[in-house]
């Protein structure tokens, strides 16, 4: 067994809609049947007895080695409490290869798990040990680290129950959610309009006092201290209990509470030194520990906390009671659980030794141990819900005091006897003001109803039902997609959106290119969706983007497909026929949103098989309103789009619109047929987002087919009287729509310039010719620098195979290299002649054929 090209398809993909790892898996001939391989499974179930039933084989294929290594992952995720489900093995087109995929919830869990798998599914296979009880802590302890906090990730589900998109920025807690303009940002407990001077007030504790003071809000009397002796002068002037913690500090990290004496300050102060430079003493307030959480204007949890503690039994010893304690399945050394194991360190042992006990002592009956001052979660106190128990004066004093200080997520403290009463009445008051306050004790709290803070916060950020979504238009087919996605941007913008595009060129974001190449994958999709300038999106989807990672979304508004024909790049990556591609490049129409469009090519039967998939409606276009789908379609009162008496003709139901094809330009007044299909995709994307019609009219005649709105797509230039045709056609559909256009062009000879991609299978290189022989009485072959995998010379042999028989080719050139064919078809031309240059390098090979027009203008 040999697994090869691992790859994390992190969105909708191939596949499914999950996130899922995706391995090559080339098997022996006995591998690939499990019933030849004795004792395997039996050997597989005693070093992992919960895997589960494996697949059953099938009429058509044996289950195989493949299929146990699929189920292995997932079995492996699902035992260390991640929550998996899917998985599939297919068989690919080459003898003994297999490809796997298995659904993660974490990147790093979900890859760590194959490897394990492989590991045990080896051991099986060679009668050798598998550790499983260490392979599950790995993946446990894995998942613990990388996965969201319980406060964060109590905000993502929040989000994604409200339809929300997010993605998570860093390896800790700082997420995106929504997109372009609409984005927001937190981290942890914390939003992105949460100013750093309200954060750096609420960690100054003496600034926070004297502000809550002055908003009539009660708090403990006290002072910063700059020494021992200085604590213990302000804590004789408070009189009574103090407390003695830093001055900026969290997690009541160097807290000491009710301290009287000189010693008990002293010793306070010292152990605050630990973690800040600055002290603060202030009055101890007697009374029970309370957590207010407030967002925005309202508290919309609150919670009791006590100290760790343990409670005597007569017969067990401190140290044994802790160790009773922290056997309760809800503790644990992380986040992952409601609550956190106690810890019996040197800040226990001093607390036990002010009630003069030691961990060896054992309490009575009934005697409450108290192991910490503090009582926050994280050292292993408890939490008990009062939300219900408030009384409105308490909460309106904590949202005083969150708006004073200027948090909009804000844990406030308080100490009082209880919360059924105002403070004032009580001697109660607030002792902090805390940013990016812990929610895990609302969420699940030890005692009491747990409280969906994550949701409050995502209301707050994203009032009225918001999604945080702009509109996304993908675009994907054989030919066409990069001007059908510049011609939508360019509606879009005309709307007076700002606009985000990737195509085969690169990405733009409101007209400014941001980056170049061919970026039409989903990592240049995710860099606009980021842009907080863009209000909209077009992106073009290839099919390469979606087989290595799958979309940079989970859905669109829009999904366009222009076409399918007889395909391209057939045989790479196991798409080996026109229906593995159809299945492919469906993924967007699959993941449309429900309320969103399909806008489908209505002519072509691979496209029009893709409709049934859709999750939202359908718009079919087509040049004729009489193919049976067209006609259909718009009796049955749903939108399509079509050509007619010289217009562009949109119907939906009794409604009609006509756009004349002469004002929209990149056409030639129609007759570049492929041009009038490319435009017709985008005005019905633009239709399925409700632009105005007006305004698509008035955009599409401002739309060019040049270098510079749409370079290597039919773009025209002037050669000492002779027309010059650029374009990228790289595939027999795409030169048999150049052929067809250039036949309705004038031109005393026609010459042409090619060269063929080597990844094309032979059959697809000879197909170009063999229809350019048919149209054009010169060819001019290039031999390009990159034959991606070809033998030299070898694809100039396929292309001059396809010119056997031409009925209209008379003469062949061989070239080597772009530049130099361009200039020798140049240089037989003659004014009134033709010449199409079907480039490859696009952006230096227009910049040539630019450069040698102006030469001719001047010479």
């Amino acid at each position: 067994m040999e697994v090869s090209r691992i790859r994390a398809l992190r969105g909708p993909n191939l596949w499914s809609r999950h996130t899922a790892i995706e391995a090559v898996v080339t098997l022996t001939p006995a591998e690939c049947d499990l019933s030849q391989l004795p004792g395997f499974v039996e050997q597989l179930r005693q070093r992992f007895p919960q895997i589960g039933a494996l697949p059953r084989p099938s009429a058509q294929a044996s289950l195989s080695l493949a299929h146990a290594l699929e189920r292995a992952t997932l079995a492996l995720q699902a035992e260390a409490g991640c929550k998996v489900s899917f998985g599939r093995t297919a068989k690919a087109p080459d003898p003994g290869v297999y490809q796997i995929v298995v659904e993660y919830t974490e990147e790093e869990v979900g890859r760590m798990a194959l490897d394990l798998a492989i590991e045990l599914v080896e051991a099986a296979l060679e009668g050798k040990p598998f550790d499983l009880v260490e392979a599950i802590a790995r993946l446990r302890e894995t998942d613990e680290e990388v996965r969201l906090g319980p406060s964060t990730g109590s905000i993502v589900d929040a989000a994604v129950a409200r339809g929300i998109p997010y993605r998570r920025l860093t390896k800790g807690s700082l997420v995106q959610f929504g997109w372009g303009s609409k984005q927001r940002r937190i981290q942890a407990a914390e939003i992105d309009c949460t100013s750093a001077i309200a954060e750096g007030i609420a960690q100054d504790k003496d600034l926070t006092k004297k502000l809550l003071h002055s908003a009539g809000v009660p708090v403990p009397l006290g002072r910063p201290v700059k020494s021992e002796e200085d604590a213990w002068a302000a804590a004789q002037e408070l009189g009574g209990p103090v407390v003695v913690k830093p001055l900026d500090g969290n997690q009541g990290k160097g807290v000491t509470v009710n301290v009287e004496t000189r010693e008990q300050v002293i010793a306070g102060y010292r152990n605050a030194r630990h973690y800040r430079e600055e002290i603060l003493v202030e009055r101890y307030l007697p009374g029970i520990d309370y957590r207010f959480l407030v967002v925005g204007d309202k508290l919309v949890a609150a919670a009791r906390r006590d100290p760790p503690l343990v409670v005597g039994d007569g017969s067990h010893t401190v140290r044994e009671l802790v160790d009773i304690v922290n056997q309760d399945p809800k503790r644990g050394d992380g986040h992952a659980t409601p609550l956190t194991k106690i810890r019996l360190d040197e800040i226990a042992i001093d607390r036990l030794r002010e009630q003069d006990l030691t961990p060896e002592s054992v309490p009575v009956l009934g005697q409450r141990v108290v192991l910490r001052n503090n009582a926050n979660l994280s050292t292993g106190g408890s939490a008990t819900d009062v939300t219900d128990e408030v009384h409105p004066e308490v909460a309106a004093r904590a949202v005083a005091a969150a708006q004073m200080v200027g948090l909009d997520i804000c844990g406030v403290d308080v100490v009082c006897q209880n919360v059924i009463e105002p403070l004032e009445q009580q001697s109660g008051g607030v002792v902090e003001v805390n940013a990016a306050p812990g929610l895990r004790m609302h969420l699940s709290p030890s005692f009491g109803k747990g409280r969906n803070v994550g949701e409050a916060v995502i209301n707050h950020m994203y009032p009225d039902g918001d999604d945080g979504r702009i509109p996304i238009v993908a675009v994907t087919g054989t030919n066409g997609k990069t001007t059908t996605v510049r011609l939508t941007a360019h509606l879009l913008k005309g709307h007076g959106l700002r606009v985000g595009m990737t195509n085969t060129d690169g990405v733009y974001v409101n007209g400014r290119q941001t980056d170049s190449g061919d970026c039409s994958g989903p990592r240049s999709a995710r860099n606009v969706l980021m842009n907080p300038d863009c209000d909209a999106a077009v992106f073009e989807t290839a099919r390469g983007g979606l087989l290595r990672e799958g979309l940079a979304y989970d859905r669109c508004q829009v999904a366009v497909v222009t076409n399918i024909g007889a395909g391209d790049h057939l045989g790479l990556n196991f798409i080996t026929t026109l229906e593995d591609l159809r299945v492919l490049k469906r993924v967007i129409v699959l993941n449309v949103a429900p309320g969103g469009m399909a806008v489908l090519n209505g002519t072509d039967p691979e496209v029009v098989k893709m409709a049934k998939h859709c999750p939202g409606q359908i718009t079919y276009f087509g040049y004729d309103p009489h193919h049976p789908v067209i006609a259909t379609h718009r009796a049955l009162g749903k939108r399509v789009l079509f050509v007619d008496q010289g217009d562009i003709v949109a119907v939906e139901g009794s409604r009609e619109v006509r756009l004349p094809l002469s004002g929209v330009p990149i056409t030639a007044n129609g007759a570049i047929r492929f041009q009038v299909e490319n435009a017709l995709a985008a005005i019905g994307a633009a239709w399925a987002l409700n632009l105005p019609w007006d305004q698509i009219k008035a955009s599409l005649a401002t739309f060019v087919s040049d270098a510079q709105a749409v370079p290597g797509r039919f773009n025209l230039f002037d050669y000492k009287g002779a027309t010059l045709i650029a374009d990228y056609g790289h595939n027999p559909d795409a030169i048999q729509a150049l052929s067809d256009a250039v036949k309705n062009m004038p031109a005393k000879q026609r010459v042409v310039v090619i060269s063929g991609a080597g990844d094309r299978r032979d059959e697809d290189i000879r197909d170009q010719t063999k229809i350019l022989g048919q149209v054009f009485d010169e060819v001019i072959l290039y031999q390009d620098a990159c034959q991606r995998g070809r033998a030299d010379g070898e694809v100039l042999a396929l292309l001059r195979e396809g010119l056997v028989g031409a009925t209209r080719t008379q003469r062949v050139q061989e070239i080597q290299g772009e530049f130099v064919a361009i200039d020798s078809a140049l240089a037989v031309l003659q004014p009134g002649d033709l010449c199409l240059i079907l480039i490859d390098q696009v952006e230096e090979a227009l910049a040539h054929i630019a450069k040698r027009c102006e030469e001719a203008k001047g010479g």
